[in-house]
């Protein structure tokens, strides 16, 4: 009689494990001073804290008011006029896909992720005033404005960024144009944008100023003289 037979291995079909899904890159370009874009930056950043593997580094872009201005033009012509009204000041992005503002970031955060943001609006808005000034800082530029009124009335200011590590003559000689601070040329000109007017206007074009002599775009009067290297006009 035979004896019993030694037990023998199921066969097993070996399976190819599933290669592992690649991590999330999520992105926020946004206007720097604006209290939205540090909600999305912090979303963004809470993700990568809380689930490591599942997110790459977030990032993070801030832009100055006419980047932003120029990002949304770009975007709309890349999304075929789908944002053709953008009201907030910062977009987030899934992998490239524009997922929407910092409040439908931080939903689909709590949607997906389970993270909730007990953040009060005031911590942003501080947070917002700490990150304009370093972010002003570190781009070693320095900023002049200039009130702006039509018939004598104010309608608002405009702020310069100069790139000093750029052209150092022509901005110093705007930024001193700006404060007054020069006093009078030597041809006895008041070295001052204070009451100049801009000469030519160009409808959803551009606007023309900086004649201080004669107002008319054909002259003027730098810190240095009538003309200066570098420049064939001061209008």
């Amino acid at each position: 009689m035979a004896g019993p037979q030694p037990c023998q291995p199921r066969s097993v079909r070996c399976r190819s494990p599933s290669p592992p899904e690649p991590p999330l890159r999520v992105k926020v370009v946004g206007l720097f001073k604006s209290a939205s874009f540090q909600i999305a930056k912090s979303a963004a950043e809470s993700l990568k804290n809380t689930y490591p593997s599942k997110f790459e580094d977030p990032v993070i872009v801030p832009l100055q008011e006419f980047a932003w201005d120029q990002y949304l033009l770009e975007k709309k012509r890349e999304l075929k006029n789908e944002v053709w009204e953008y009201s907030s000041y910062v977009m987030c992005f899934v992998n490239d896909q524009l997922l929407g503002d910092a409040l439908d970031l931080q939903k689909w955060a709590h949607k997906i992720w389970d993270i909730i943001d007990f953040r009060p609006p005031a911590l942003y808005e501080a947070l917002t005033v700490d990150f304009s000034t370093n972010f002003l800082r570190d781009t070693k530029h320095d900023f002049v404005f200039l009130d702006i009124a039509i018939d004598f009335y104010p309608i608002g200011r405009l702020i310069f960024e100069l790139y000093c590590d750029v052209c150092p003559k022509t901005c110093k000689n705007f930024q001193v144009l700006c404060t007054g601070i020069a006093g009078f040329s030597q041809s006895g000109f008041r070295l001052h944008y204070a009451g100049s007017i801009f000469h030519r206007i160009v409808r959803n074009g551009w606007i023309q100023g900086g004649d201080i002599v004669a107002g008319k775009g054909d002259g003027g009067e730098s810190i240095y003289g009538p003309t200066f290297e570098g420049t064939l006009a001061l209008s």
